[in-house]
């Protein structure tokens, strides 16, 4: 799974892990440590801490928990549902192929997001990404022709959802959840943790980061935005965050340098290469993190003006954009809903 900056979280230690934002406690000496785990899913590093139970197994089945959804959303893994979907050997009557209910229910997001973005947020784009490898050691762009043949490919408004019943109309189709799947997931595991009885815990799923309540002393959680291409303990902003999500997309966290010219993951559907535009990165403050998932990509993809608009139509939604001259620009009411740390 693709995208969303990667995020430093720092809770009284540094985790490790491929991350930029950071989060700062100071834990009264009358509270335990909190109880913490990582582990390497969706293709990063994933942690979920929690303050105020010390009952290992919680993390353990929360852990388990990502790993079952990671079989369902990966479009790499071989055993996914999602794979199968795009390889076509799911069930299937006539041309249509029957999905899980949670695969069903991303999937509705994600064309939300497509509807809001006008088509930037695409979850059909897999065609095109499959031409594009940001881990190469030598990377080379793609092949003209082969872009030119697969962008007829990637329209969301060419794939209908009826039910659990997904429909491809252009043979060829394939779809992609890297833009929205962290964010899902991370939703689903906070309903996990409250029903647990859990009120005050941390979910970084690579740089998605989801406060569940507020610190055990009552407090909220401090949440920084990594300072672009600088080191990953450098912020440019901090805010407090209680109860909401914080998620980042920018240029500088998956690119590839060829003859020169940086070319970032945040790919434009229309044209099959990167958005071009003055922005570095948006963050977006969420109640839910499928939200800050859908609406980084889109906001970015629409740029500043555009971006910010669609955020400020969005109750109890924020945002921050940085642009390529690092100025930093909020949304109108943040600075009202979010105290900003100096």
């Amino acid at each position: 799974m693709n995208k969303k900056i990667y995020v430093l979280i720092i809770i009284s230690l540094l985790l490790t892990g491929c991350s930029n934002f950071n989060t700062k406690t100071n834990n009264q000496s009358a509270n335990p440590e909190p109880i913490s785990k990582s582990s390497f899913i969706l293709d990063t590093i994933v942690t979920i801490q929690i303050y105020d139970s010390q009952d290992e197994a919680i993390l353990n089945n929360a852990i388990e928990l990502i790993k079952e959804y990671d079989l369902i959303f990966s479009r790499t893994n071989e055993k996914s549902e999602l794979y199968r979907l795009n390889n076509g050997s799911l069930p299937n009557e006539g041309l249509g192929y029957t999905i899980s209910d949670e695969l069903r229910h991303i999937m509705s997001l994600g064309i939300k997001y497509g509807e809001l973005s006008n088509g930037y947020f695409d979850l059909t784009i897999a065609p095109i990404l499959s031409l594009w490898d940001f881990k190469a050691e030598n990377p080379v762009l793609p092949d003209e022709a082969e872009l030119n043949k697969v962008i007829p490919l990637v329209d969301y408004r060419n794939m209908s959802l009826e039910n659990n019943t997904l429909t491809f109309n252009q043979e060829g189709m394939r779809v992609d959840l890297g833009g929205i799947a962290k964010g899902y997931i991370a939703d689903r595991i906070k309903d996990y943790l409250l029903e647990q009885g859990v009120e005050s815990a941390m979910i970084n799923l690579g740089g998605n980061v989801l406060c569940v309540g507020n610190k055990p002393d009552g407090s909220p959680f401090n949440i920084g935005i990594q300072m672009p291409y600088a080191d990953r303990n450098e912020t440019i902003a901090a805010m407090e965050i209680s109860d909401m999500s914080v998620v980042s997309s920018g240029i500088y966290e998956r690119y590839v340098t060829i003859d020169g010219k940086s070319y970032h993951h945040i790919l434009d559907p229309y044209t099959g290469y990167p958005i071009d535009n003055s922005l570095i990165s948006v963050s977006i403050i969420s109640p839910y993190s499928v939200d800050g998932d859908g609406l980084s990509t889109t906001t970015f993809a629409l740029g500043l003006e555009k971006g910010m608009d669609l955020v400020e139509s969005i109750p109890n939604t924020h945002a921050i954009f940085i642009t390529d001259d690092y100025k930093l620009h909020y949304t109108k009411g943040f600075k009202e809903a979010i105290k900003i740390i100096e």
